[in-house]
């Protein structure tokens, strides 16, 4: 069959973001915005149950279909509320896009001074919550003949030089695990690694006066930070019939700051 735009079309699928409800100008928001525009049904969820109704609103102000709804990416049992209320609302799910994560919070903890506690609810949240979202999607996305997830990791993770990049390059793990179990159900497992974005959340690490920025762009090819509606097409790439035969592949959007053979 000739390839076609219409690849990237996502009518009748239905897509789960989480951190899709967060600060300002998330990537979350763009991602779940991005996948309305392209005819997904999407189900907006964050822990933030009024930011995720917000973006909803969004969606179905620009003639899209959408849901809220909260979610505690930590708890099962919450998790498998979400996929429940997306299955009760659009009878299926398709899609999973793992974008909540702790950054601001953790970013700036040094390893050799943070606690035990405050490292496991680093991995709780980063880690662990996307397994655990991605346990309540599965048995959904096979009975519909398959599905796309996607990991949100870090360029901060290439090499991880915090506690953050840690539980990124830990979620690059699990990625590739997932593949591995998963591929035989036609259910593909990828990652996106931004780089810097002028998202909320970024510019409140790193705004553009900082030092660190300058660093970067220094050694990057392309100059600039992003903003988050930049990661939209190749988040396209990986959820769409256009991208069907990847699958265990981390996509580094970052300008190309991290370059690997």
């Amino acid at each position: 069959m000739a390839f076609s735009n219409e690849q990237f079309r996502l009518d009748g699928k239905v897509a789960i973001v989480t951190g899709a409800g967060g600060r300002g100008n998330s990537i979350g928001r763009a991602y779940a915005l991005g996948l309305a525009h392209a005819g997904a049904s999407v189900v907006v969820a964050d822990i933030n149950g009024e930011g995720a109704q917000g973006v909803a609103d969004e969606i179905i102000a620009l003639g899209g279909k959408a849901i809220a709804v909260r979610v505690d990416i930590t708890d099962r049992g919450s998790t498998a509320a979400m996929a429940n209320a997306a299955c009760a609302a659009f009878g299926g799910i398709d899609i999973l896009v793992n974008n909540a994560a702790l950054m601001v919070e953790i970013v700036g903890s040094p390893a050799i001074q943070i606690s035990t506690e405050d490292f496991d609810r680093a991995l709780r949240v980063n880690l662990h919550g996307a397994l655990n979202c991605a346990q309540a999607v599965i048995g959904s996305m096979a009975s519909r003949g398959g599905g796309r997830i996607v990991n949100q990791l870090s360029a901060g993770a290439f090499p991880a030089q915090t506690i953050y990049g840690v539980t990124k390059i830990a979620l690059l793990g699990l990625t590739t695990t997932l593949a591995t179990e998963l591929g035989s159900k036609n259910i593909t497992v990828n990652a996106i690694a931004p780089g810097m974005t002028t998202s909320g959340a970024g510019l409140s690490l790193t705004p553009p006066d900082s030092p660190l920025v300058a660093y970067v762009q220094g050694r990057t090819p392309i100059h600039g930070m992003a903003d988050p509606q930049e990661l939209v097409g190749p988040l396209l790439l990986l959820v769409s019939e256009a991208g069907r035969w990847m699958t265990g592949q981390t996509l580094n959007v970052d300008g190309g700051w991290v370059m690997r053979n």
